[in-house]
């Protein structure tokens, strides 16, 4: 009797797990590409995200961000990961006042392509590129990305800020090297609008 409670209690587990967690998938593969250096080390980082999320699945509160709720957890075992294979970088404060010394924040040049958004994104310190990433292209909120971060908001919305500063940097010098005309006046596309989604402006 009592295994067969706790087997239908596990079937019941898995298909709440199922409904809410594994329509994600896709978007959770999205991040875990932007975290990990190739494919293969992206689909690990999946697989160990999805096995912790289904066996903590019980603190889960439903109802809420559940994508949010697994980014979190990605974020919680790629740093595992980094820490096993010391490679785990410190951010200081240095670090942190980088996008001060640009002087100038030129406006976002035209007829830049997805592409080179996404080139430009990359060369961005880890800092910087990931509180980018989850707020114009995974459109979280800033109290989910510093939960998945384990940061302050306010720290979140200095480094968004510092983040899409020297995007526009990066964009423009591409634009000047390659002879890509600019706009003055343009207000910043968003990066997730050069896929085809919604998001915040990069500005």
């Amino acid at each position: 009797m009592f295994g067969q409670r706790r087997k239908a209690e596990r079937a019941g587990d898995w298909a709440a797990f199922e409904a809410e967690a594994v329509p994600h998938m896709n978007e959770l593969f999205r991040v875990a590409r932007w975290l990990a250096v190739d494919r293969t080390t992206a689909e690990d980082l999946m697989q160990e995200t999805f096995t912790q999320a289904l066996q903590s699945f019980h603190r889960f509160e439903p109802g809420t961000n559940c994508r949010a709720w697994l980014v979190t957890i990605m974020y919680h075992m790629n740093s595992k990961r980094r820490r096993a294979g010391a490679r785990l970088r410190l951010v200081n404060d240095s670090e942190e006042r980088i996008a001060e010394t640009v002087a100038f924040t030129p406006p976002t040049p035209q007829g830049i392509k997805e592409e080179e958004v996404l080139h430009a994104l990359r060369s961005l310190p880890t800092q910087f590129q990931e509180v980018v990433i989850l707020a114009d292209v995974e459109d979280m909120a800033y109290k989910e990305i510093a939960e998945a971060l384990s940061i302050p908001v306010g720290t979140v919305m200095s480094r968004l800020s510092r983040g899409r500063k020297l995007l526009r940097v990066q964009l423009a010098t591409y634009a000047n090297a390659y002879g890509i005309g600019q706009q003055d006046e343009q207000a910043a596309p968003s990066i997730s609008e050069k896929q085809g989604g919604k998001s915040n402006a990069v500005s």
